[in-house]
């Protein structure tokens, strides 16, 4: 019994001293990043700046909030809304359809189910695609947003698994009490769902909170339809871009007092802006998250 003991003993502290390994090996990028943010942007540039700034300065952040060419009200609204609307119309459509794919009933739900996987593997290209946006006249349109997420299959796949988990006599019984599909989708398929629909939920907020590229390709000269990290991504650029012209100037001339932001400051000072808002999502659907990823991938 004392050997059983310290062998289990040894292994409880080789897997707490891994974990521990785990932890640090996850933080600290993120703290190096908010120490990177924090630093002066000449001292930034020599380098060695690990878990805390050197000098430390709010220059990159007033930087970027005090752009005039950064619409940062309108452009925090529209990704908040995108964010907003788009992650509730996908999970509704989402849950939609995987609660029909899950009838098995429905004649034709292997072969939709074929169908929809090809889309997975298989797009159109940039160029169909903004010439499909076109000819439905969502260019400039707010729904250029919403509208081609709607369905995402592999979303509808672990919504699907995890409906297909649910005891079939919920259903049956429902029905025989009189109950139609909308009335047994509404009130007992979908809150029995809740860990898995806030999964995906969390995975569609994250990627139209992130998203940039729709914007370039669709919204690029119009103000209603810019988001935060578009604006951001122009200042990027256009820092990246300067950083070099402004250290020659300094090399030329040491006595010219300037004080450029460093790319690598402002780069990371972007990425905690546009990190901490969705970063606050998590605390709410983290009791749900390993629930609905685990159970939403019980069946195939």
């Amino acid at each position: 019994m004392k050997k059983i003991r310290k062998k289990i003993a040894v292994f409880d502290v080789v897997v707490m001293v891994i974990m521990v390994y785990i932890v640090i090996v996850t933080l600290y990028p993120f703290i190096n990043v908010v120490a990177l943010s924090f630093n002066d942007s000449n001292d930034t540039v020599k380098g060695g700046i690990y878990l805390w700034p050197r000098v430390f300065t709010l220059g990159n952040y007033k930087e970027i909030f005090s752009n005039p060419n950064l619409p940062l009200v309108r452009a925090g609204f529209n990704s908040v809304l995108r964010t907003v609307v788009g992650t509730f119309f996908t999970v509704i459509s989402c849950c939609m359809l995987a609660y029909t794919l899950s009838r098995r009933d429905y004649v034709l739900r292997k072969f939709v189910s074929m169908v929809f996987v090809v889309t997975m593997y298989v797009g159109g290209g940039m160029i169909p695609s903004y010439l499909l946006m076109k000819n439905l006249h969502l260019l400039g349109s707010f729904w250029v947003y919403i509208l081609p997420g709607l369905i995402g299959y592999f979303n509808v796949i672990v919504i699907r698994s995890f409906m297909d988990s649910l005891p079939p006599s919920l259903q049956e019984s429902a029905r025989l009490d009189g109950a139609n599909d909308f009335v047994i989708f509404s009130k007992i398929v979908l809150p029995l769902c809740i860990p898995v629909i806030a999964t995906v939920a969390l995975w569609t907020a994250v990627g139209q909170w992130n998203s940039w590229f729709d914007t370039y390709l669709y919204g690029k000269d119009l103000l209603s339809m810019t988001n935060l990290q578009y604006e951001l991504k122009k200042i990027l650029d256009s820092t990246q871009a300067t950083s070099g012209q402004t250290q020659t100037a300094l090399a030329r001339n040491g006595s010219l007092i300037i004080n450029p932001v460093s790319s690598d400051s402002i780069k990371m000072a972007i990425t905690i802006i546009v990190t901490v808002p969705i970063l606050l999502v998590y605390p709410f659907v983290q009791k749900y998250f390993i629930t609905g990823m685990t159970l939403g991938a019980v069946k195939g």
